[in-house]
């Protein structure tokens, strides 16, 4: 690991492997609060190190310090999942695997909720990081196959990974945003046209309203791609079909024309035919899912949504999702059933309360619909959205006796 001032989160990610690993090795980077204790208190041994400017040279001297034989990379906003231990100490077993990448899910993530990180790698003199914004180890495990072509990298089955650097309320001071930037604008100028710095800078410049250029480093990267690059590939299609669409209900809000529209499906559709794994690809599903309803083809977007639930039967946002669908389809036992699934997974969500009332109303449950609204609007006023509180308790107070104040 390596770490800075992470005295409120280094516990729990240090917990989540406890049992699974032989050593704790971090590297502080000139931490001033309570980091070094904690982590010493856990059993970790310490290692200091000036900030260098960049993660390459930082995790490369992480890296000189590790004794096991396989070696698992966190931050300190991370943390292992239990039930992905077993399949992969199974694994870590087989004599000719290298590299095991991990599918990480990103906690509050409107948009790609899950992503692979090849962070779990058999510690090999050849294996090191490169590159100064996403610093990764696979140049180096590629090289190191070329020469050697024994070696294999295979894929965790099941999220291993939990994330919770880029939840938006994190995001809301802006200052993790603004060193992203610099850092991917740093990448672009010493790589023009690569295509991972591409699609995460064009996807940024879009999401803040910049959507020209946003658009134009899309198409660059596109352009410079090569064919088996298809997680980056995947990702620029997504975050152009993003962009040139309708920018769909579970994207940024943005209308288009007709026109737009149709490059728009025909990208998501395209990154649905990339070989990738279900769970890597659920962003272009929904949003194809919703852009389909929108047009009035409801029995294809059903059936993607139905797809997302089974690719990742534990993301409420897909029940979600499926639930508007069904709802439109004029089937309300589906939607209602959609909707209390994703409730189950996040009962924290307005939306799916509120729509659940609306689809029980509508089926003749009275005491279901006040109590949905009823919950809708405790938590619009929890989570300090008073207007929307206050706006919902009127319309709903219009449809059925509610017991609630403003």
């Amino acid at each position: 690991m390596i770490v800075r001032n992470e005295a409120e989160r280094l516990e729990a990610c240090l917990a989540s492997v406890r049992g699974f690993v032989d050593e704790l090795v971090l590297l502080d980077t000139g931490s001033s609060d309570a980091t070094v204790a904690i982590a010493e208190r856990c059993g970790a041994v310490v290692h200091q190190m000036d900030w260098p400017g960049d993660f390459e040279p930082a995790r490369n001297e992480a890296l000189k310090y590790v004794s096991g034989d396989w070696v698992l990379v966190l931050d300190a906003d991370e943390q292992l999942l239990e039930e992905a231990k077993q399949p992969l100490r199974q694994l870590m077993a087989q004599p000719e695997l290298l590299l095991i990448n991990l599918l990480r899910f990103e906690r509050g993530a409107l948009q790609s909720p899950y992503s692979n990180v090849s962070r779990l790698f058999r510690r090999h003199p050849a294996i090191h990081w490169s590159g100064k914004y996403h610093t990764m180890v696979d140049d180096s495990v590629v090289a190191l196959i070329a020469r050697e072509p024994h070696w294999r990298i295979a894929d965790c089955p099941l999220p291993a990974l939990v994330h919770d650097g880029y939840r938006p309320e994190l995001l809301a001071d802006g200052a993790k945003a603004a060193r992203l930037r610099a850092a991917m604008e740093a990448e672009l100028a010493l790589k023009p046209g690569d295509p991972y710095a591409c699609a995460k800078l064009g996807s940024l410049e879009v999401n803040e309203g910049n959507r020209r250029r946003g658009i134009e480093l899309l198409r660059l990267g596109l352009a410079h791609c090569p064919p088996d690059a298809q997680p980056e590939r995947y990702e620029l299609l997504l975050h152009l079909a993003i962009a040139t669409g309708t920018a769909t209900g579970m994207a940024t809000g943005m209308a288009m024309g007709p026109a737009s529209q149709q490059e728009s499906i025909a990208l998501y559709r395209q990154a649905l035919a990339l070989p990738l794994p279900a769970r890597l690809t659920l962003a272009a599903r929904l949003n194809l899912a919703q852009a389909l309803l929108e047009q009035g083809e409801t029995e294809e977007a059903a059936a993607l949504a139905r797809g997302a639930c089974q690719a990742a039967p534990e993301l409420a946002l897909a029940w979600f999702q499926l639930g508007v669908i069904e709802r439109q389809r004029g089937q309300l036992a589906a939607a209602i059933a959609a909707y209390r699934q994703a409730l189950q997974l996040d009962p924290n969500t307005a939306a799916s309360h509120q729509n659940l009332a609306v689809c029980l109303l509508l089926a003749g449950d009275i005491p279901g619909c006040r109590q949905g609204f009823s919950s809708a609007i405790r938590l619009l006023q929890q989570q300090g959205r008073t207007s929307e509180a206050a706006a919902l308790l009127q319309q709903a107070g219009s449809l059925v006796k509610l017991e609630l104040t403003p």
